[in-house]
Formats: structure tokens, C-alpha cells, sequence
């Protein structure tokens, strides 16, 4: 009978360790700006990541590597450097422990922090079906007041630099849309 009972107990440890494992493999990890700058840099894609590459965005991590930062950080009773303190990075890099070996935090706010973790919607095949890349994980910004609401997950008070958050000049500044075919 005991050993009935501890055959039993192993397959289902068994079964929930692999239905655990199995559910782990679909989480949706982060790729990387590297990732999706290979499709979104093209003219046809509205030269997506060249508008990037110039924005405030990408140099996001670097600020943080500055004295003014350790010197906001401080400020705040943080007793580490700006760029090791998690209440910086996390409006300043993706934080999430889900990444996958091309991320790179020093490429500071990347396409991901806004669109969501890319490893189920890279694929160009799932690209070009707009509802195919929302359902693997494609965060879809309906209009200006949604892309807004997620910009002022960072550009809020809470920010030791915050000014006056002014959306629409802002959001002048890094718009790249796809441009609209002929």
C-alpha cells in the first residue's frame, strides 16, 4: 500500500514539475532592440529604430551612470549608485528577470518596455498579422490617450527629474509610426 501511495505521489510531482516546466517555456521573454531593429529599420518600416537611436530612450541607461543621478539617488536615501538601484533602472532599463541573451539593459528603454516582450511576436510571419502579433503578446496602443497613460508609468512625480510632462511634444519627438502603404 505505501508503495502504491509513493508511486502515485512521484507522478504527480512529476506531472505538475512538467506542467510547470512547460509553462515556463511559453512566458514571453524580451529580445531586444537588436531583435526587432532587424526588420524596423527599414524605410518601409518607418526607419523605426533610427528614430529610436536618437531619443532620449536609448540613453536612458547612461544617465544613470552619471554624477547627477548618483547625486539624485543619494537625494532619495538610496545607499547604492543610480545604475544598481532598482527605484532607477526600473524606469530606465527592462527589469524583467524573463530576458533572453540579446537584451541588453545598457540599450536603456528599448521598443519593448512599451510594445512588451517580443520572443512570441519577432517572427515576421506573425508580424504582418496584426491580430496574430496582439495575441503573442504585442501591446497595441489604440490611440494617444493609451500611449500616454504608459508613458506616464515613468514620466510621472515620482521621478527625481521630473518637469512638467507635456505628451504632446513629447511623443512628437519619438512618434514612428509605419507609414501607410501606397
Amino acid at each position: 500500500m505505501k508503495s502504491a501511495i509513493l508511486s502515485l505521489l512521484v507522478i504527480a510531482v512529476f506531472a505538475v514539475t512538467t506542467a510547470l516546466a512547460d509553462a515556463g517555456d511559453k512566458e514571453h521573454k524580451y529580445v531586444g532592440t537588436k531583435m526587432c531593429g532587424m526588420c524596423h529599420k527599414t524605410e518601409k518600416q518607418g526607419q523605426q529604430v533610427d528614430i529610436w537611436k536618437k531619443s532620449k530612450h536609448a540613453e536612458a541607461y547612461q544617465t544613470l551612470l552619471t554624477d547627477k543621478a548618483n547625486a539624485f539617488a543619494k537625494e532619495r536615501g538610496l545607499t547604492k549608485p543610480a545604475v544598481e538601484s532598482p527605484e532607477c533602472l526600473q524606469c530606465h532599463v527592462i527589469t524583467s528577470p524573463n530576458v533572453d541573451k540579446g537584451l541588453d539593459m545598457k540599450d536603456g528603454v528599448q521598443c519593448e518596455t512599451c510594445h512588451g516582450p517580443g520572443s512570441e511576436y519577432k517572427s515576421i510571419t506573425i508580424m504582418k498579422d496584426k491580430a496574430k502579433s496582439i495575441a503573442a503578446g504585442l501591446t497595441e496602443f489604440k490611440d494617444d490617450a493609451a500611449i500616454e497613460k504608459a508613458c506616464r508609468k515613468c514620466h510621472n512625480e515620482k521621478s527625481p527629474s521630473y518637469k512638467e510632462f507635456k505628451f504632446d511634444e513629447r511623443w512628437a519627438k519619438i512618434k514612428h509610426p509605419v507609414p501607410a502603404k501606397p
